[in-house]
């Protein structure tokens, strides 16, 4: 009896709120339907309108009229016409019906007709008054106002009310129904239950005994709590910048156990047998090291690449593993290995006589050839394989870095469907048309579609990526979401735009001064202490705009020759994929140029231009950076380029100047810098004298906005943020999956995948 009235209290305000909803619903559908009509009244007025038009003109010929009076009495014997009348174009009412109102003027019904509810009330019922110009070959010839009956619009509203009446009502009853049977059958079980939860019985363990029914609920209050508890930790960090420990707090609360693997061609450390026997480490001239590798030592996860130092077989263990960095052991490398010959064809092959000017567009053509392909697509199965081999569970993070594995994500997929893979491109994506030159254009797309999350520095290289998606594969894409679906499976294409690891203050403490930088480098390259020294750091590579800025430099010189005795240029520059014809041609055209400046302009058998083509350690270049006046970032096309961000980071006297190409992704972020277009040579050598000759305080200003960007964006950020996608995916996926165990929806498809939104 207790429940009996328990489930009347229930279902009496149930009832109550049922029929009063209906009440307020009936206006809302009455204003609804008479704006319906009134549409469908305006567009019978326009056709009625048009078809009388010609028969208007011709009986406009009649003077007396009798025509026009004629037509329109044949026109109102229409069911639902009540009359019309005739306007001439000065607004007089020249012939009308039977039933024309005698007070309704040609300005009343022109005025009633601009309303939303063009009504008129006669003693008959309401009408619907709608005014139509009409038109002969000589121009406008008048109005012609119409009336329409509208009785029969109330008839059909009040059918309308019952109709809604009984739905609801039936409703109510259902719902009742239901809810009084179920009731009556679990009431004792889910009192027990409730009761075993209040005393905590059941929150340790699944209930037993007496309400199984309710292990669902205890299991589903421990994921909100911890749930909770993840979002405190959140809180806590929320108005924190961005640095190791809140990356590592993120993947406490919202990756926690979740294991992340890299993949990389490049590996962050390379083992080196010297010429004494003995082995040494150093690390590559790599921008994608150098912001990838501080996200590895927060999250201590696996990173998979290339083992391609002469020492670096000796070092792993049986399982080709090595901890790193040397000495911490804050995360392990996984190498793979591959022949010269699939070297060749994987790296030097496809990835960088093929897909490298493919996606740079700098003026270099593509070469594609079979075996090539055949090795890169190998290659990147065997890193796949590796992935799955390292996973510890069925779905792992994996972070695929960069254009050598445009296959993997979809092959890692194949094997591993619940993984999250989030890959990165690490270079620019071209437009369509330019992408469309390769031949294996269609397995590429498919190869990268097996992504969870495709990233990209710039929105611009995102949106080429889906128009290449969209002109070339069947895929159905949200623009809105970002999102493209193909076959069953969605990516969610994001720019994040990379940077470096912000100097902590202990680092900063250590380093030498610039004043002290700045004398060792002129002590070491032979440079007078009075000369304004600019540098220019870059891999040995044709997109960096390396000839360009000789040229610029040359041109400084021919203009200004004030500068010859006062300023020295130093360009660092690292060889690489020195296998490769192009570049090797590249090399020799920059040390010729070289040497053409130097001999043209220098003086005392000092040379101008400094060329240091080799490889140099970060502390090297560091102490370069500090002890230059101006830094010159002019790529011809660059994903990001963090040369420049590497350069304000150091400046930590807020003096120097930066000079950075607007065909560099970072161009967006720095507009603080001197943005100069690397192709006009007399701009950057312009650019170049005014950097030499700004005064410190707007060197101050300029960089001090330079270092609070790159400080607030910096490398944990750009991790932070993918990882925080990646983990509202995971999010979202197990909650799908919970609701279809439990008979929901199709919340993901066969493979597990949920839905992304933006």
């Amino acid at each position: 009896m207790k429940a009996f009235n328990l489930q009347l209290r229930f279902l009496l305000p149930l009832i109550v709120v049922l029929i009063a909803a209906a009440y307020l619903a009936l206006p809302i559908m009455d204003r609804l339907t008479l704006r319906w009509f009134a549409r469908d009244m305006n567009m019978r007025g326009n056709l009625v309108a048009n078809t009388l038009s010609e028969s208007i003109a011709e009986a406009l010929q009649d003077p007396k009229g009798r025509k026009l009076q004629a037509l329109f009495n044949r026109a109102v014997e229409d069911e639902r016409m009540v009359a019309i009348g005739w306007c001439s174009p000065f607004g007089e009412l020249m012939v009308r019906t039977a039933n024309f109102p005698r007070d309704l003027q040609c300005s009343d019904a022109e005025q009633l007709s601009a309303e939303p509810d063009p009504q008129l009330r006669l003693p008959g019922g309401p009408v619907h008054v709608s005014s139509h110009p009409v038109r002969a070959e000589s121009g406008p010839v008048g109005q012609l106002v119409l009336l329409h009956d509208m009785s029969f619009i109330d008839r059909r509203s009040q059918d309308t009310r019952q109709y809604l009446i009984i739905l609801i009502a039936g409703l109510g009853v259902i719902i009742a129904l239901v809810t009084m049977a179920v009731a009556q059958l679990s009431w004792r079980g889910w009192v027990s239950g409730t009761r075993a939860l209040l005393r905590g019985e059941g929150l340790i363990r699944p209930l037993g005994g007496g309400a199984p029914e309710l292990a669902p609920i205890a299991a589903e209050l421990r994921s909100r709590l911890r749930d909770l508890e993840d979002e405190y930790r959140r809180s806590q960090i929320q108005e924190t910048g961005w640095d190791a420990p809140r990356l590592q707090a993120l993947l406490r609360s919202q990756l926690r156990g979740d294991q992340v693997i890299v993949v990389s061609n490049r590996e962050p450390y390379i083992h080196e047998k010297g010429k004494d026997g003995k082995t040494f480490v150093r690390r590559p001239a790599s921008g994608l090291v150098t912001a990838v590798e501080p996200v590895m030592r927060a999250c201590s996860g696996t990173w998979i690449a290339h083992g391609s130092g002469s020492a670096d077989r000796a070092v792993v263990d049986r399982h080709d593993r090595v901890q790193l960095p040397p000495g911490k052991s804050e995360y392990q490398l996984r190498r793979i290995w591959m022949t010269e010959q699939e070297e060749q064809g994987y790296y030097y092959g496809f990835a960088n006589e093929g897909l490298w000017p493919l996606c740079h567009v700098a003026h270099v053509r593509p070469v594609f050839r079979e075996s090539d392909w055949e090795a890169y697509r190998a290659i990147n199965q065997r890193f796949a394989d590796a992935v799955v081999a390292e996973a510890r569970s069925e779905d792992p993070i994996v972070l695929v870095q960069d254009y050598h594995f445009a296959l993997l994500p979809a092959m890692v997929r194949a094997k591993l469907p619940r993984a999250t893979i989030l890959t990165f491109w690490h270079i620019p994506w071209p437009n369509p048309e330019s992408f469309g030159i390769c031949p294996w254009r269609q397995e590429i797309l498919e190869g990268l579609l097996g992504s969870t999350i495709m990233g990209f520095h710039t929105p611009f290289h995102c949106k080429n990526f889906i128009d290449a998606v969209d002109r070339y594969l069947e895929a159905r894409i949200e623009h809105e979401h970002s999102t493209v679906s193909y076959r069953g499976e969605q990516t969610f294409v994001e720019a994040y735009p990379i940077s470096i690891e912000w100097p902590s203050a202990l680092q900063t403490t250590q380093q030498p001064s610039p004043q002290e930088c700045r004398r060792q480098v002129c002590e070491a390259l032979d440079i007078p202490g009075s000369h304004h020294i600019a540098v220019g750091v870059d891999r040995f590579d044709y997109t960096k705009g390396i000839l360009e800025r000789l040229h610029a430099v040359e041109r400084l010189m021919e203009k200004h020759p004030e500068w010859r005795d006062r300023f020295t240029f130093v360009q660092v520059a690292a060889p690489t994929r020195a296998q490769l014809e192009e570049y090797q041609a590249f090399q020799q055209r920059i040390t010729q140029l070289t040497a053409r400046i130097n001999e043209r302009f220098g003086r005392n058998g000092r040379e101008i231009v400094r060329l240091l083509a080799q490889h140099h350690e970060h502390e090297e270049v560091n102490r370069l950076y500090r002890a230059a006046d101006v830094c010159l970032v002019t790529s011809l096309h660059d994903g990001m380029n963090l040369v420049c961000k590497e350069f304000v980071a150091a400046r930590d006297d807020e003096q120097g100047v930066l000079i950075l190409s607007r065909f560099a992704g970072a161009a967006r972020d720095m507009p603080e810098a001197l943005v100069v277009n690397p192709y006009h040579v007399e701009e950057v050598a312009d650019a170049l004298h005014r950097a030499l000759l700004m005064p410190a305080a707007e060197q101050r200003e300029r960089m001090s906005n330079l270092r609070n960007s790159v400080r607030e964006y910096n490398v944990y950020r750009w991790a932070g943020r993918m990882l925080t996608d990646a983990a509202r995916w995971r999010l979202r996926e197990r909650i799908s999956e919970r609701v279809q165990r439990h008979g929901g929806g199709e919340g993901t498809n066969g493979n597990g995948r949920g839905r992304m939104a933006a």
